[in-house]
């Protein structure tokens, strides 16, 4: 058992959307389901301690927490080298905290308006409010890491933080850049999205006392996860709906971040055509998706990402590989599959 109390949550559910198929996810966590409804009493816990006029806005970032998969990655990470224990609740709770807001910052820099199919802190409360908010739960974060008797835990924690706040800017830095090399694009997502992957598998292994080795693999595991992660993410913005996916799409195009499928484009279209995108990505409007779209169809945009997402995930796999076998090792493998079959539904006309 992880709750010493009794208070109980329904099961988390990921929200119905390209993200996954509800039965396949539930099947993967369903060995740590009550580790994650713990995880969210603790997050909910921990918005209590805000003051309450802050606290309501906490907790409407906080409704509907997704799919939990960082916390999932700490318990699975931990089962696969040890046993899960207390302290991996609180450090599920401190990734869950730093993602939300990441999320919170990301949404205002994005301009998005939909969130998990609601609207936005940002688009109720305003940008101000919404950056103070992300704010109050770093530090929150922060001052849980704090509370275990080692500072490496903290110390853990700031320095993802700060590589993925960084990945961010770099990211911003580069809207528009249409020169924008495929590695430095992947650099950049590993900063910004594989790290808080790699904390929440690191922290697995360091809480339950996982050899230097084994945290090893399980940190390069977590990195090769989330960078695919965020290529399908990257994806999503192209290929899917609004309504699949519960928050706002065409934001990249929008705010001039260039993802795989349009570097792929760059890479291998002919002049006209490159010149052709260039001008509408450059004053991109909604009424333009198709014409993108047909262009990313020309050049096989979504089957070259396809093939770099399934390669990351046949490369955590390998990393898995020095982990002792057990149902946590299997759980993370299926993660690698879970995704790479995502993936391959984009674009499927169903």
């Amino acid at each position: 058992m992880w709750t010493a109390e009794s208070r109980t949550l329904p099961p988390t559910q990921p929200n119905a959307s390209p993200r996954g198929d509800l039965a396949a996810w539930g099947t993967i966590v369903q060995t740590v389901q009550p580790f994650l409804n713990d995880v969210a009493l603790q997050v909910t816990d921990q918005v209590q301690a805000f003051d309450p006029e802050i606290a309501v806005y906490a907790q409407y970032a906080l409704t509907n927490q997704g799919k939990q998969l960082r916390p999932a990655l700490v318990a699975l990470s931990a089962g696969s080298v040890g046993n899960v224990n207390p302290d991996h609740v609180n450090a599920a709770a401190i990734v869950e905290m730093v993602h939300l807001a990441t999320l919170v910052h990301d949404d205002i820099m994005d301009a998005a308006e939909i969130r998990r199919g609601r609207p936005t802190v940002a688009a109720n409360w305003g940008n101000e409010i919404s950056v103070l908010l992300g704010d109050c739960l770093f530090a929150q974060s922060l001052l849980l890491a704090a509370s275990f008797p080692t500072t490496e835990v903290c110390r853990m924690v700031a320095s993802s933080t700060k590589e993925v706040c960084t990945g961010e800017i770099l990211q911003t830095k580069n809207c528009y850049r249409f020169d924008l090399a495929r590695a430095e694009y992947l650099r950049i997502l590993k900063m910004k999205t594989g790290v808080l992957f790699a904390l929440a598998c690191d922290l697995g292994g360091l809480l339950a006392s996982g050899t230097p080795m084994q945290r090893a693999s399980l940190r390069e595991y977590g990195l090769a996860l989330g960078t695919a992660y965020q290529i399908y993410d990257d994806c999503l913005d192209l290929y899917a709906t609004e309504k699949a996916t519960g928050k706002s799409l065409g934001t990249d195009l929008a705010n001039g971040k260039l993802t795989l499928p349009l570097i792929v484009l760059l890479e291998r279209a002919s002049e006209t055509d490159r010149e052709r995108f260039r001008s509408l990505f450059q004053s991109f409007e909604r009424n333009a998706l198709p014409e993108v779209l047909t262009l990313l169809e020309k050049y096989s945009a979504l089957a070259e990402s396809q093939r770099v997402v399934n390669n990351h995930c046949e490369e955590a796999r390998r990393l898995l590989v020095s982990l002792p076998a057990n149902d946590s090792r299997e759980a993370l493998k299926k993660l690698t599959v879970f995704l790479a079959q995502q993936t391959r539904s984009l674009g499927v006309v169903h």
